[in-house]
């Protein structure tokens, strides 16, 4: 069972998400919050598998939210938003969270993203990612939010696989590119992320992006 807390301050659309994770018999709603100083408190007080988080909500935005539950390693994070890829996604995943879904996404879609985070492997899909990219790539060129020098951390094989989560690969998709088996690349997107204190491959990916590796 998926134990989920929903984060959202519109009273209907969380209504709405409720509904929708409660016809799934995989999954449970183990609390709702309305804005983001109550889903970091329940958050803690519940411990749920994963949250659905609205990146703008009162008191505490979603990203600063995030930031705080990933930092305490409460629970996944996975990003609701009206709006594509806008300021508050990018700081939500560079925050830690494990993937953004939009509000109008299919009720299917919402539940397979958040059966998707739960099993570990991170919500961005190959559109996003591309879209993601395409934005990093087209901004001016700037001094990179985080410090290169973390990469020398990593082995030159780490490095590959950090540049291959970058452009959205699949775990499939980068023992293809490396030739390696898949569970080696499991290794090493593991070692990868312990080394560098990340705690999704979605903040590896944009992680990559920044200091465009």
């Amino acid at each position: 069972m998926i134990r989920v807390l929903v984060a959202e301050d519109q009273s209907a659309v969380r209504a709405g998400l409720v509904l929708i994770l409660r016809s799934a018999p995989d999954i449970e709603v183990a609390g709702e919050a309305a804005d983001g100083e109550q889903a970091v408190a329940l958050a803690r007080e519940l411990r749920p598998d994963l949250v659905l988080m609205d990146v703008q909500m009162p008191r505490l935005d979603g990203v600063s939210a995030t930031r705080r539950i990933v930092a305490e390693r409460l629970a996944d994070v996975l990003v609701l938003t009206t709006f594509d890829l806008d300021e508050y996604v990018f700081g939500a995943l560079r925050a830690g969270a494990s993937g953004f879904l939009l509000k109008n996404a299919e009720a299917r879609e919402l539940l397979e993203a958040v059966r998707t985070v739960a099993r570990g492997e991170g919500l961005i899909s190959p559109a996003v990612t591309r879209r993601l990219i395409a934005e990093f790539a087209a901004r001016p060129a700037r001094e990179p939010a985080a410090d290169p020098s973390v990469l020398d951390r990593l082995t030159r094989r780490e490095r590959e696989v950090l540049s291959c989560l970058g452009e959205g690969l699949s775990n499939a998709g980068i023992a293809e590119r490396l030739e390696m088996a898949e569970a080696t690349v499991k290794t090493h997107v593991s070692r990868l992320l312990g080394k560098l204190e990340l705690r999704s491959r979605v903040q590896a990916a944009v992680l990559a992006q920044e200091l465009r590796i």
